[in-house]
């Protein structure tokens, strides 16, 4: 007989995880608002491969690099892939698939139709309200950018 060995998540692990899975159903709905709203309403935001122009608020840089995402990419979806709770930073580590078609131009980028299949990494780290109070993203910008302009 095999004995099943089950890991026991706290509830604010799981509740935290429970607030990612909330992100990504309202990045899937392309509704910023619903996005927003689980935020400190100090809450920051890094898209690191985008460097200084990628840092912020989130309610500020966040909600106008989404929109402009949003807008140019209008069947923008997700798969999230794994969740982590890292205890000692107080953060959920995700990672996703985020893919879409472009319709407009975005960050620089001229519209060809093409789509795009990345992984991304995103890091959520709470307050002590169990609010978001920082999100960071990465990915790979260079295949991104390969897979948009149809150049290998």
């Amino acid at each position: 007989m095999q004995t099943i060995k089950y890991q026991h998540e706290s509830l604010e692990s799981l509740s935290k995880k429970g607030t990612c899975i909330e992100f990504f159903s309202a990045y899937q709905d392309l509704d910023i608002e619903r996005m927003l709203k689980l935020f400190s309403p100090n809450g920051t935001v890094e898209f690191e491969p985008f460097g200084d122009d990628g840092r912020g608020k989130v309610h500020e840089t966040g909600a106008a690099i989404w929109t402009a995402l949003m807008d140019a990419f209008p069947d923008l979806d997700n798969t999230i892939q794994s969740q982590q709770y890292d205890e000692a930073i107080n953060a959920v580590i995700c990672k996703v698939v985020i893919f879409g078609t472009q319709e407009k131009d975005f960050a620089g980028i001229k519209t060809n139709g093409l789509r795009f299949d990345s992984d991304h990494i995103f890091i959520f780290r709470f307050d002590d309200k169990s609010k978001i109070d920082k999100i960071t993203i990465q990915w790979n910008h260079e295949s991104f950018v390969r897979q948009l302009t149809g150049e290998h």
